[in-house]
């Protein structure tokens, strides 16, 4: 059976790469990736040969790009999977294609590497021994709210990946229905420009209410505990959110990890 390889990336800076990952991409003879020029940037960037195969693999052709992967695994060649940041299949393009290679009995083989949740985590100061990832959020008000709503009373830190349209809106949401909890705003993971806002989410979401930031944004907040909460006069669960912006929903672009 042929190997299903998924290929951390960097989530910034170029140099955040395994040695094993360069093995791999140099080595494959198909690759399936997001954006096929900016993986073709990271190949440029450390000399590696394009394989012989590369197609696209993103939102938009996920399913049929997945059955492509499997043609090539049944023929007996094996592939690599890559988003343009990130674990492929991690709030990226992937679990598609993984699960038809698993139902297959391929070979299934992760290269480790960077992922945004856990360097936003650590850069957040907030409690790392217990989390819960909870990927994007619905775009629309209610539903976003009520996925908010699932997480309200547990104690464990929470860490959500956010487009630079809907940031504003996310924090103003999370204000309403957590209150006034400890929480931290990570953009430019990485890059040069990196930064890492601190602070209580009522302070993030009015500094962030009309901003529109560069990149996706990974947004940690910390779970239910009076450590990390304070009173405010509003009451978090019956504060106002921001209301949608349709035209900042069209206007939204690929995912980060």
């Amino acid at each position: 059976m042929a190997t299903l390889y998924l290929v951390a990336t960097p989530i910034g800076n170029l140099e955040d790469i395994t040695l094993r990952a360069l093995r791999v991409l140099g080595e494959v003879g198909v690759l399936a990736c997001e954006d096929t020029r900016h993986t073709g940037i990271l190949l440029q960037r450390h000399g590696i040969r394009r394989p012989a195969v590369v197609f696209s693999h993103h939102e938009h052709n996920e399913r049929h790009a997945a059955e492509q992967i499997l043609a090539h695994l049944e023929a007996g060649r094996d592939v690599a999977i890559c988003s343009n940041a990130g674990y492929p299949g991690i709030s990226d393009p992937g679990y598609p294609a993984i699960a038809l290679a698993v139902e297959a009995g391929h070979r299934i083989e992760v290269i480790p590497g960077a992922g945004a949740v856990s360097v936003a985590l650590l850069s957040s100061g907030l409690p790392t021994a217990s989390y819960t990832f909870k990927g994007f959020p619905p775009r629309k008000s209610g539903r976003r709210r009520a996925f908010l709503e699932q997480e309200r009373e547990l104690p464990h830190t929470l860490v959500f990946y956010e487009s630079p349209f809907r940031l504003g809106r996310l924090l103003a949401e999370a204000y309403a229905v957590y209150g006034d909890r400890r929480a931290a705003v990570c953009l430019e993971l990485t890059k040069q420009f990196e930064r890492v806002r601190r602070g209580w989410l009522s302070e993030l979401a009015q500094e962030f209410a009309d901003v529109r930031v560069k990149g996706e944004a990974v947004l940690v907040v910390a779970g239910s505990h009076p450590k990390f909460a304070r009173e405010d006069d509003a009451e978090g669960d019956q504060g106002s959110a921001a209301p949608d912006d349709p035209a900042a929903d069209e206007a939204d672009g690929p995912a980060l990890v």
